[in-house]
């Protein structure tokens, strides 16, 4: 899930943390005998703890599943705290900062994929969710999926939330106005691979020279790595030894060569994922096609407005998989109520939490028996036409590689980011991209 940042995040460490200094979290009530998973003994008195999440309804979407647990749990009720839209420089910072006091994070935190290697490096600041039984649920979740959640010490920290395989989203609209097809399957066809979708831009940019292609930079950089990932061991900037690779991987040159291509061929809009104006661009039609993770549907739908609904529909992204974004869930250590955290998680992330994250946001499942649920399954998205979402989406995700993150993953992301961003608009000359591309990973490394 994955909301690209303006500025690196140690840069925003500070400001980070003045932004939530002031926050609820669930650390502070007395101790209380803890209920068992299954119905079992309440506990002694009511508790209550804090789920700390972030990003809008496009990565977490609890606000039905909490209302669900707390309908069924009188004495374990859970405060849903959705603390920011900004992961990288501003969610993440204080997170960080929390689990290094050791007071402040919630009971229960969310975390996006890009810092999952971060996290398993420290797993003195999480609770072992194999002490509270969740390790029996390893066959609910693809091995990569669950193999993100343990940690440098072999043990279970945390258990995944939603997946983000991959799809192209695309306006019927101005593809009518391009006199390109308009029908999702036959869209499909027009680009089985990345030089197709490439060829394909030419000809709607040819015909309807007033809307850009694609939004930007970051949304098809990302579609393209996520690929290319899978095809070069699993990595990304660093190797499982924890070295960097930004320059060696000839993944990470392969997506930021395809995106040098687009853009200078003038089909992107030049937008920053993210800003007021792909917002607004979005609104009115600015562009014609954006790489969609699932969660993004939620993204478009909600910017897009009821003004737009039909006019956006969701095709197969070239070369066919991928993954971009996806969450987890932990406890971390500092939590006076692990127990009653840890089985709040566990119904978070089990079959009926996902289901209802995915009925609410479009989040599809990381659990495999939520996938298989007719709810998640046979979905499909009124906005987006009736698109079929949860097949066009399973079939993303059965051909998922797995990926490794390490543990500054996430700041090298926003670093790299950023050159990319400034090539397509033009501060940045592509000549020299590359090579700022490459030295801006470097120090983000540190």
């Amino acid at each position: 899930m994955m909301n690209n940042t303006r500025r690196g995040v140690l840069a925003a460490v500070a400001a980070g943390a003045l932004a939530f200094t002031a926050a609820a979290c669930g650390g502070d009530e007395a101790p209380a005998a803890a209920p068992s998973a299954g119905g079992s003994a309440a506990p002694a008195e009511k508790i209550e703890l804090t789920l700390n999440t972030f990003g809008g309804g496009e990565n977490f979407a609890y606000d039905d599943a909490v209302a669900q647990w707390n309908a069924a749990n009188p004495n374990v009720q859970v405060k849903y705290v959705n603390l920011t839209d900004r992961f990288e420089d501003t969610y993440l910072p204080q997170v960080l900062q929390w689990l290094e006091a050791g007071s402040g994070a919630g009971d229960i935190i969310g975390m996006d994929e890009g810092a999952m290697g971060l996290m398993a490096a420290r797993p003195q600041y999480f609770a072992d969710l194999g002490q509270y039984g969740l390790d029996s649920r390893k066959a609910d979740f693809p091995a990569y999926k669950w193999d993100t959640g343990v940690n440098t010490e072999g043990k279970l920290f945390a258990l995944g939330t939603d997946i983000g395989g991959m799809a192209m989203c695309y306006r019927t609209d101005l593809f009518e106005k391009a006199g390109l097809p308009t029908n999702r399957d036959e869209v499909s066809k027009l680009w089985p691979t990345w030089n197709d979708y490439l060829e394909v831009g030419k000809k709607f940019k040819a015909k309807v020279p007033d809307a850009g292609f694609v939004d930007g930079a970051n949304t098809v950089y990302e579609s393209v790595l996520a690929q290319e990932a899978g095809k070069n061991g699993g990595q990304i900037y660093f190797d499982k030894g924890q070295q960097l690779i930004v320059d060696k991987n000839p993944g990470v040159k392969a997506a930021f060569d395809y995106v040098q291509q687009l853009s200078t061929a003038g089909l992107t809009a030049k937008l920053r994922s993210w800003s007021e104006e792909w917002n607004t661009a979005m609104q009115k039609g600015g562009f014609a096609t954006m790489g969609c993770p699932s969660w993004m549907l939620g993204v478009i739908s909600g910017t897009s407005g009821e003004g737009n609904a039909k006019k956006w529909d969701v095709a197969a992204v070239p070369g066919g998989s991928g993954n971009w974004g996806g969450s987890w869930l932990m406890v971390p250590s500092q939590s006076k109520h692990p127990k009653e955290a840890a089985e709040v998680l566990n119904f978070l992330t089990g079959k009926e939490g996902q289901v209802a994250a995915f009925k609410e946001g479009g989040n599809f499942p990381s659990s495999i028996p939520a996938q298989q649920d007719p709810a998640v399954a046979e979905a499909k998205n009124a906005y987006f036409n009736d698109a079929p979402s949860g097949p066009i989406f399973a079939a993303s995700v059965a051909q998922l590689s797995p990926v490794f993150f390490g543990e500054k993953h996430a700041q090298v992301k926003a670093a790299v980011g950023e050159v990319l961003v400034g090539a397509d608009q033009g501060s940045v000359k592509w000549d020299e991209a590359w090579t700022r591309f490459v030295e801006e990973g470097v120090k983000a490394a540190g």
